[in-house]
């Protein structure tokens, strides 16, 4: 195999392809990068087995040919080179990579025992500006649970009904929902929870005018994107019944500037430690909400803030690391919380033109 390209794309293709080598893996092909040289096109392939990526890009070849590379060095070879034309040529169990004044030599492996591609018959599939599934990841993948012995928390549910796309996310004490007009009628029955972390790195790649594609298989997912197939297994197992803990109504709605609300939960909560309570103290006859936390043998801490608010004056507080998760997904200048009483769970909304609700349990003033 013999091919040159220039460095900063094949940079760009194997920082991609590298998030899907097996980290801890004892078969040491899983660690590798495959390289398959062919018309023109240089493609390269990784998978932990469980999740497999397809790069493709174009190269001047001179000899097709196909190779495993060691991933992670291959890598820290090329992010070093300089920016110009990167040659790569290999023998029978060896690769020689040069680059202006630098050369190097590495050792390969078979590509006769890298696992083939996996071939996936998919049923349903959208398309979604890539931007707007970006924005719509960041907002609710913050919310996964990081607890493995829970997968099905792990994952984000994505749901297309109509033209409506909706991406839902919970660790069981928060729960966060975007929702985004397609404006071409859904699939039937289009429904997969996905890995939260899987999400977040997709939404991570470099934005283009691309669409992003998810098709669905029985037990797999295979989205793709520019030039790139990544197919990774579906999340098993029933997404909790989200929709019973959003009320039909509320006792008690304030509208709050989100950068104000920001500012004084981060001044508030200085005395705390991470779990500590902030307490919302809403008072609708002066239209303020004032904030405080204190922490035994440490101090307290107030600050007050304007609102707008309607219905009956209520106390409740909530841990004030999950506030400061739900606002930074906040794009709109206002935030509205609804409270229906101090036991139970307070609802963030984002203003006008964004549809983003992010729910938080509350935690016992004492």
């Amino acid at each position: 195999m013999k091919f040159s390209i220039n460095q900063s794309e094949l940079q760009d293709a194997l920082a991609v392809v590298l998030k899907g080598i097996a980290t801890r893996s004892t078969l040491p092909i899983l660690s590798g990068i495959y390289l398959d040289a062919h018309n023109d096109n240089l493609t390269l392939q990784a998978t932990d087995l469980e999740l497999s990526i397809q790069f493709t890009i174009p190269a001047l070849v001179e000899e097709e040919g196909r190779s495993v590379f060691p991933g992670k060095l291959f890598f820290d070879i090329v992010k070093n080179l300089p920016d110009a034309a990167v040659h790569v040529e290999t023998g029978e169990d060896s690769a020689v990579i040069t680059c202006d004044a630098s050369s190097f030599s590495i050792k390969t492996l078979d590509a006769e025992d890298f696992p083939g591609f996996p071939h996936v018959d998919t049923q349903q599939a959208i398309s979604i500006p890539f931007s707007q599934f970006s924005s719509m990841v960041k907002r609710v993948a913050r919310v996964v649970s990081k607890d493995e012995s829970r997968a099905i928390l792990t994952g984000v549910l994505i749901t297309f009904e109509g033209e409506t796309l909706k991406m839902v996310a919970t660790d069981s004490y928060r729960l966060a929902i975007t929702e985004a007009q397609l404006g071409e009628p859904a699939a039937e029955g289009f429904q997969a929870v996905i890995s939260g972390s899987f999400l977040q790195e997709l939404a991570s790649l470099t934005r283009t005018d691309d669409p992003l594609t998810i098709a669905l298989a029985e037990n797999q997912i295979v989205v793709t994107y520019h030039d790139t197939v990544f197919i990774n297994r579906r999340i098993e197992g029933n997404f909790p019944n989200y929709r019973q803990l959003l009320p039909d109504s509320y006792a008690t709605r304030v509208r709050l500037n989100v950068s104000h609300l920001v500012s004084g939960v981060k001044r508030t909560s200085i005395l705390g430690q991470q779990s500590s309570p902030v307490k919302f103290a809403i008072d609708v006859e002066s239209q303020t909400v004032q904030l405080s936390a204190a922490a035994q043998d440490v101090g307290s801490a107030q600050e007050t803030l304007a609102c707008q608010g309607e219905g009956e004056n209520v106390e409740i507080a909530f841990n004030y690391a999950y506030v400061l998760d739900g606002l930074g997904s906040v794009n709109t200048d206002d935030v509205f919380l609804e409270v229906q009483s101090g036991m139970k769970p307070g609802i963030f909304k984002a203003g006008e033109g964004e549809n983003f609700l992010y729910l938080v349990m509350p935690v016992r003033i004492s």
